[in-house]
């Protein structure tokens, strides 16, 4: 390493504790091109400058910052922030845009990039032409906001929802999760039925947090909680029979079409709820079996629909 001055190494230092939390001092040491003694000195200068950085014994101890510490900016290495720019231009159509909150939020991290750095990233940004899925449901940040405050705090929130199907109602719920899964933002919370159910937060009209405490979250894993949940208190009930062992069905059949039982070695019945009978048709000619809707006249009729239209394909 360069001669460098005291105060440089510090922030170096700084900067290995924050990117590499439970650095050791020999570890630190070598990132400085010091020996580990020069290197605890430096950890001393910046707890003389009001940095709480903390030491841990033990076989994971070592270095790391402590809470309410102001960070220095961020610093991005070129191939980190063509791989940020690149990830967010492939997730969010509209990142490009200016007027767009995350076009906004990228066009600053491009902005407070080295000029080097910045001139590659901003060339990524303007000439690529990603493709994403113009059809995946961005919740508005706003409201997931709220959601997700309501969570933390515990409190009850007040949602106006419309289902895929048209209705809307309004519901005092006590909201225990937000979760992304399967490209979708969910929120997991209990209903005043006692329910639990899982709802696109997309979907939510409005969102405000109530004075009243919510019921905690039960002690389980949010994700598996919500894959039991996704085809739950829908407006259509829906009851199929899949021509194949409960194990290969499993296979073949997302959670958010209902939950799977064994009706012999050779059957399963899937039972669930949808407010789009048409969406479902389509996931069901997806399966490599034979099926049979045996509930549910509105997926009945869609199914017999889907099945008109694929034979009128063929002639």
């Amino acid at each position: 390493m360069p001669e460098t001055s005291p105060t440089a190494r510090a922030l170096l230092a700084l900067e290995a504790i924050q990117s590499h939390p439970g650095i050791t001092a020999d570890r630190l040491g070598e990132r400085l091109g010091v020996s580990e003694r020069a290197a605890r000195r430096y950890v001393g200068m910046l707890r003389e400058a009001d940095i709480p950085v903390e030491s841990l014994r033990g076989r994971y101890g070592g270095y790391r910052l402590g809470r309410g510490v102001r960070l220095p900016p961020v610093v991005f290495s070129a191939a980190e922030a063509l791989a940020l720019v690149m990830a967010t231009l492939d997730g969010h159509h509209d990142a490009s845009d200016p007027a767009d909150p995350v076009g906004a939020a990228l066009g600053k991290l491009v902005r407070a990039l080295p000029a080097g750095v910045a001139a590659q990233a901003e060339v990524v940004r303007r000439t690529a032409a990603p493709a994403p899925d113009r059809g995946a449901a961005r919740p508005a940040p706003a409201t997931t906001a709220v959601l997700v405050g309501a969570c933390a705090e515990q409190r009850q929130v007040r949602i106006t929802y419309r289902s895929e199907a048209g209705s809307q109602w309004e519901s005092d719920v006590d909201p225990w999760s937000v979760v992304v899964r399967h490209g979708r933002w969910y929120l997991l919370c209990r209903t005043p039925r006692d329910e639990v159910r899982a709802y696109r937060v997309d979907r939510v009209q409005h969102a405000e947090v109530l004075d009243t405490p919510g019921a905690p979250a039960p002690d389980v894993d949010p994700v598996a909680l919500l894959e039991e949940h996704l085809a739950v208190g829908w407006e259509y009930d829906t009851e199929v029979v899949v021509d194949a062992p409960v194990e290969k069905a499993a296979a073949w059949v997302s959670p958010a079409l209902g939950r799977l039982t064994a009706v012999d070695d050779g059957s399963t019945r899937l039972v669930g709820s949808t407010s789009n009978p048409w969406w479902y048709a389509e996931q069901l000619v997806r399966l490599p079996a034979p099926f049979r809707v045996v509930g549910c006249p509105e997926l009945r009729e869609t199914a017999a629909a889907l099945g008109r239209r694929l034979l009128d394909a063929t002639r």
